[in-house]
């Protein structure tokens, strides 16, 4: 019944996305986040000590309260069961937003508003925005939907895959997580680092895994597929992060781009390391054909995922 409740999760997501006004789970695990932060810090003064306790406790808490409605829910009825599971995973999903959000970006520039395309970007980036001309809203829009491709699609969809939708919601306690609290500023440095590590230990397979299916996607859609895999090996591991550079380096060598540069994060300008070859400007025809990628991606995933389930 899980890959049933997976296909249909993901058919909701494309058809839905995320309503604003849908009650999310991952408001309330954000909402978690920020009950427990304070009292963590105050009963245990090892922030190092603390930080790990209060990660496990979320996402424990996530995982817990996920198996028991679904439990519950099933032992009332299997069609009910399957009905929670299916919108539980479908929760986890961001396949449609994230085209929707980046497409949003394109029909601004296309449309000449620099403004509106600056304001739509901001969105979806935690970077400064205000300042950035149309190539640096094209990069950055480019670069968000190919790290996405992992957080929002491949990485939620793989843990449903192993453990149905307490391990779908467990892994979004663990990107809510690394979002609110894992950062290397003065506030998180220490407190935030279980967070972030357990999140880069989370998306470890998942983003080496996407790289088959982005050329299989960069393929179908007219890329080549020989360079999408060069580029994602050669500069894959070029970023900071273990998991990010993969995807966009996939995409950067599908399009024939350059990613990477100068960022600004709260006015403080970060360099990051260049990715791919600029054999092709970056222009907001890319940001349409990285969606198309996103897409395509999240379906051959979902196609791979069904036929090794029932295979095994």
């Amino acid at each position: 019944m899980r890959i049933v409740c997976i296909l249909a999760a993901y058919l909701l997501d494309l058809i839905f996305g995320d309503p604003p006004t849908f009650p999310h789970p991952v408001r309330g695990i954000g909402w978690l986040i920020g009950k427990l932060e304070g009292p963590f810090r105050s009963v245990i003064k090892n922030e190092r000590a603390s930080s790990a306790l209060f990660a496990i406790t979320i996402i424990a808490t996530a995982w817990l309260i996920t198996f028991a409605i679904t439990q519950a829910a099933y032992s009332f009825n299997n069609y009910l069961g399957v009905l929670i599971s299916t919108i539980i995973i479908y929760t986890s999903l961001s396949v449609k937003d994230l085209g929707v959000e980046s497409l949003a970006v394109f029909n601004a520039l296309n449309e000449g508003d620099l403004n509106k395309a600056r304001t739509s970007l901001s969105r979806i980036v935690g970077r400064d925005t205000a300042n950035l001309d149309e190539r640096e809203i094209v990069r950055a829009t480019v670069e968000t939907v190919a790290e996405n491709i992992v957080d929002g699609i491949i990485s939620p969809l793989f843990y449903a895959l192993l453990g149905g939708a307490p391990l779908a919601m467990a892994y979004k306690a663990v990107n809510t997580l690394d979002s609110m609290v894992g950062y290397k500023n003065k506030r998180y440095i220490h407190f935030g680092r279980a967070a972030a590590k357990i999140d880069d230990a989370a998306n470890y397979i998942p983003a080496r895994l996407s790289v088959v299916f982005l050329v299989m996607a960069g393929w179908v859609s007219g890329h080549d597929p020989v360079k999408t895999w060069n580029i994602a090996i050669r500069d894959g591991r070029k970023n900071a992060s273990p998991n990010s550079g993969i995807p966009e380096a996939a995409v950067a060598g599908a399009l024939g781009v350059r990613l990477g540069g100068l960022n600004c994060y709260d006015s403080i300008a970060v360099q990051k390391p260049y990715i791919g070859d600029d054999s092709n400007h970056l222009n907001k025809l890319h940001i349409k054909e990285a969606i198309k990628i996103a897409y395509i991606t999240s379906a051959l995933f979902v196609i791979t995922g069904a036929v090794l389930f029932w295979l095994i």
